[in-house]
């Protein structure tokens, strides 16, 4: 990653506990520098100050005129024997020259005066406060070396600056947004040549700029995951299929200008665009961190509702951390489709059905240890020439054994760039967490702005009953989330007590176009003696989809151009009376409930009323229950 300082608005200070380190201050960051040596920190630092002169001697101020003498000019014209008249028209003419010339400094000086404050603007205008006080940043810091760096004194070089020594509190309020970051300049520095403007910075990710951090939080996940060990381990696949054929890439602007005029309702998008999973296995995608609720379970146990609610909110933003980088959409399920997912390694049965059609309509049930988690949901979209908005429509519900009950909405999700340039997704909105107890949470998910430099941030507090923030949460979406208790005042110090809450998994070694996480990988898998034990009506025995996992792209198209045609009877089928067999609608909020019996029925292998739903199409209006 690279980043660009501007030298002309920087200040520089060096170390008086370390005689290898120095620091570059902007209005937005502050780098923390090392170098081998003292000497050459030295210079180092001379180097970069340097770079500040030229302009700042150089080029004079707007209250610095320039003038003119003409009177060695006179003389040497009139001792030539010149007329005095001639002299003085060449005079007039000279000073008429030099006064445009003069007239062009002053605009060259007002445009660099204009230049400078622009940038400082820009510097300032990329920092916006959250409501909550923080700002995500950079998380992971090296607590005990800037410990040790925050005790030293500094000296400050500037051709505008003083260069007294600044103590800590001085130290924080100029790098008040930022984190600290400890550089080797052999390592992050490229060729030292600078330039009198800027200079370019090489440094490490913001979340990986040490292998030992990482390690340890990796550790961390596992530790925190208290049920890890009492669980069953249970192999499952760590990649996709090989491809049988080789695929035919298309665009969307081709189907559409194809269509033109056409009902787009009507036209079957190739397989090209879907992902080999279904959007009733997605559902089960936000269960990949379910640790986090079994830890709730437990802290809810040990008394500790803080910690509980803590832990649900990052759960609630752990859903999200899938979406980077999935261009594909899943499969659109078949009215009455379902999925069953039994994952005794993580303590869960997942089940989820699709209720209604128009509108579509998902329905999901999950039972962990001490917790129930039920949701249904639609999705309400709005198409924006070159983006498509995404607004979910429903609640979702977190029941623990001891009465405590959670409930949130999901938030807004834009996809970009549909026609033309690199496809990405953006969540943003505001999230909140209702609780029946004490504690209650807001999550803001910040929008991404066209100047943002840290993209994905979620930031916000949990409240008690009384309105008093009693945590401040911050990180982001496709990352991590930490917590630290009371609220926030966005200073370096406040990252001293963070605490973390979740981290991402690593993404797998063998990465398609599909960018599935490795527990995505595993929702499609037919692991042996599974397929007998599965009713006709799950997404795993859905042929285009099969085809589309195993490579097979030709069969694949003709299977779901097929069954496309078979699900447009499925507005008709629930116009006559078409009831889903697993759920019920609530009469007094409209929300499905699971109504039990799957896995009872699963057990006996009675499957008698679950219709062959991805058979071929029989004559006669009954043909969907009975094919």
């Amino acid at each position: 990653m690279f980043t660009r300082i501007c030298l002309q608005v920087s200040s520089f200070r060096e170390s008086k506990s370390d005689d290898r380190r120095f620091y570059i201050i902007t209005a937005t960051k502050t780098l923390y520098l090392r170098t081998n040596t003292k000497k050459e920190r030295a210079a180092w630092t001379q180097a970069l100050i340097s770079t500040r002169s030229p302009m700042n001697e150089n080029i004079p101020l707007l209250t610095r005129n320039l003038s003119i003498s003409t009177e060695r000019l006179k003389h040497r014209l009139l001792d030539d024997g010149i007329g005095e008249g001639l002299v003085k028209d060449c005079e007039q003419i000279m000073l008429s020259e030099f006064s445009e010339i003069q007239d062009q400094f002053k605009v060259i000086c007002e445009e660099r005066c204009e230049l400078l404050d622009t940038l400082r603007q820009l510097e300032a205008a990329n920092v916006e406060p959250e409501a909550s006080g923080i700002n995500d940043g950079e998380h992971q810091l090296m607590k005990q070396e800037h410990s040790n760096l925050a005790r030293g004194k500094f000296s400050e070089w500037s051709t505008t600056e003083s260069s007294d020594d600044v103590d800590k509190q001085e130290l924080e309020e100029a790098s008040d947004e930022e984190e600290p970051h400890f550089f080797d300049t052999n390592e992050y520095f490229f060729e030292p040549t600078i330039s009198c403007e800027s200079v370019d910075i090489v440094h490490m990710d913001s979340w990986a700029r040490s292998k030992n951090q990482i390690d340890n939080v990796n550790k961390g996940n596992t530790k925190n995951n208290v049920f890890g060990s009492r669980y069953p381990q249970i192999e499952r696949r760590k990649r996709l299929p090989d491809p049988v054929e080789k695929e035919k890439g298309t665009s969307l602007w081709s189907i559409i200008k194809d269509n033109i005029g056409k009902d787009l309702t009507q036209v079957c998008l190739p397989v090209y665009f879907n992902e080999p999973i279904s959007s009733l296995q997605k559902c089960f995608e936000d269960l990949e961190y379910s640790y986090l609720l079994d830890r709730a379970y437990e802290h809810g146990k040990a008394g500790n509702d803080l910690l509980r609610i803590l832990d649900v909110a990052a759960f609630a933003v752990s859903g999200y951390a899938s979406s980077e980088g999935r261009h594909c959409k899943p499969f659109n399920p078949l009215l009455g489709e379902t999925y069953e997912a039994d994952y005794p390694e993580k303590g869960i049965r997942f089940f989820s059905e699709k209720v209604s059609h128009h509108p579509t309509v998902i329905a999901c049930h999950c039972e962990g240890k001490g917790w129930k988690f039920q949701a249904d949901s639609n999705l309400k979209s709005k198409f924006w020439g070159r983006s498509i908005q995404l607004d979910p429509v429903g609640i979702l519900t977190l029941e623990f054994d001891d009465g405590v009950i959670f409930q949130w909405s999901k938030v807004t999700t834009s996809i970009y760039n549909l026609i033309l340039g690199n496809i990405y997704c953006e969540h943003h909105g505001t999230m909140y967490i209702r609780s029946n107890r004490h504690y209650s949470c807001k999550l803001k998910f910040k929008e991404q702005s066209i100047f943002e430099r840290n993209p994905h941030q979620v930031n916000g507090f949990v409240e008690d009953i009384t309105g008093k923030k009693v945590a401040t949460l911050f990180g982001k979406w496709d990352d991590s989330m930490y917590y630290i208790n009371g609220e926030g005042t966005g200073k370096v110090k406040d990252k001293y007590d963070e605490s973390l809450l979740w981290k991402r998994n690593k993404p797998p070694s063998n990465i398609t176009r599909y960018n599935l996480t490795s527990f995505a990988i595993t929702l499609n898998e037919l692991t042996p003696g599974l397929k007998e034990k599965l009713p006709p009506t799950d997404s795993r025995l859905r042929p285009d989809q099969r085809y589309l996992e195993n490579g097979e792209y030709d069969k694949a198209n003709s299977e779901k151009l097929r069954l496309e045609m078979r699900q447009r009877m499925s507005r008709k089928l629930q116009e006559n009376g078409w009831q889903p067999r697993w759920f019920q609608r609530d009469c007094k909020d409209g929300s499905f409930r699971y109504v039990g019996g799957y896995w009872e029925a699963r057990e006996q292998g009675k499957w008698d009323r679950c219709p062959n739903i991805f058979g071929e199409i029989s004559e006669g209006p009954n043909s969907f229950e009975n094919s």
